[in-house]
Formats: C-alpha cells, structure tokens, sequence
C-alpha cells in the first residue's frame, strides 16, 4: 500500500519511518512535518496514496481540519499523544486510532486492519471491457458497458448497472482512474457517467434511462468542459 506520514514531531515520524520500511507491502511515498505540504500534494489528481498515517495536534492545519479539507479520503490511521480526539476522528470512518509512543506490535495490527480493508474494496481491472469487483467472498464480473453511472456515498461509491447496485468502499477519484475515458466521464463531484447510456444533455443535467424511467444527474460547472470534449459533439 502506497503510504505517507503526516506529523510535526520529526522523532514521530522516524518511528513510524522505520516500522514502515520493516514491513512488507508498504511503500512510503513522502513524509510531511505539516498538514499545508500534505494537503497540497494529495490535492494533485494523479497522486496514488492508499493509506495516511496522520498526527490531530500540529500548527497552522490540525489533523481534523486535514480531514476535513479533503474531499475523497484514502485509507487514515491515527496516531495522537491523547485520546480525546477518537470520537471525532471515527466521525471520519479512519481505519484505527493509535496512542503515541506507538510499537511496532500495534502498528502491525493497524496495519493487518488497513490491509483488509483495502482487499474489500479491491477491483482488478484487465486489459478488455471488463472489471471484478469484490462481493463478499466472490469476485464478480462486470462488463464496462453495463455500468450506467457511479454515485459518491460518503466514503462508499455506488455502480449503478442495468440491473443491480454495487456499493463498496472506494473514492471517487480512485474509481475514476480505473475507469477508461472518454467512456466514463466525471460531470459532478458526486457523479462519473458511461457516456454511451446518456440519452439527452438538458442545461446542467444528463438524462439516463433506467429501469424504464430516465433518471437526471447533475453536471458541475467545472465538469461540463469534459464531458463536451468526452461526447461526440456536432453542432451548427
């Protein structure tokens, strides 16, 4: 898993440095000693980070404020000198809460946590028109084609095919990567599109026919651009 560490305390970030580097499948891709540098980086769209390791207490942005600027979280384990920061950060549905000096025993349980939790939400996609999402203890095969549109749900994401749902725990952005454009297309924050399924573009709405009724979905003023170079525009 693709980590970073976010915390002021230098002494901090060298434990969880070291723990990081002992342990295998994870890969440290930066280490910030502030909330700014951090927010910054995961800010840019084509950044990869699974899992962030996140101190509550640091000046300018405190961990929570963090959390809160940040619209598509990744994977976050806690870990603070005090416990009364739990609540409000379970409020942000983190993978686990880890007290200062942390040891490796239970970093490595926090870590076995994070790493099944990213295994349930994992898709596999090959290199045809095909992805397999991951329903319990199956994996189940979904053409591109049958996907109408995807929806944000907090920190789940929805599939919407012609006949079923899938929910399962990923990030917009995350699924929007693995979705091959210009077939889908992102038109809102909380919206990705299968282009071919849209039947009519009205002001800021798309139209999409399902389960015999048409269904409208948002476009956001900074979506619409893409989808109008996405679509096989032709006009007078």
């Amino acid at each position: 898993m693709n980590c970073i560490i976010v915390d002021d305390d230098k002494l901090s970030r060298i434990v969880l440095e070291e723990f990081i580097d002992r342990t295998d499948d994870m890969v440290l891709k930066a280490s910030y000693p502030n909330a700014v540098e951090a927010i910054n980086s995961l800010s840019k769209e084509d950044n990869d980070i699974e899992l962030i390791f996140l101190d509550i207490e640091m000046p300018e942005m405190n961990g929570i404020d963090f959390l809160n600027s940040l619209k598509n979280l990744p994977q976050v384990i806690i870990f603070s000198s005090g416990e009364q920061y739990a609540i409000t950060a379970f409020d942000f549905d983190v993978t686990d809460y880890l007290l200062k000096p942390l040891s490796y025993s239970r970093f490595y349980k926090a870590i076995t946590k994070a790493k099944k939790r990213h295994a349930l939400t994992h898709i596999d996609l090959n290199e045809k028109d095909e992805i397999f999402i991951k329903k319990g203890s199956k994996l189940v095969k979904m053409r591109f084609s049958d996907i109408l549109w995807v929806e944000a749900l907090e920190n789940y994401v929805t599939l919407i095919t012609k006949n079923e749902k899938f929910t399962i725990h990923f990030t917009m952005k995350a699924i929007e990567k693995k979705l091959p454009r210009p077939a889908f297309t992102r038109i809102h924050r909380s919206f990705i599109v299968n282009t071919k399924n849209i039947s009519v573009i009205r002001d800021n709405t798309v139209e999409i026919l399902h389960g015999g009724q048409v269904k409208g979905l948002p476009i956001g003023k900074s979506y619409k651009d893409n989808l109008m170079k996405d679509i096989n525009l032709m006009v007078k």
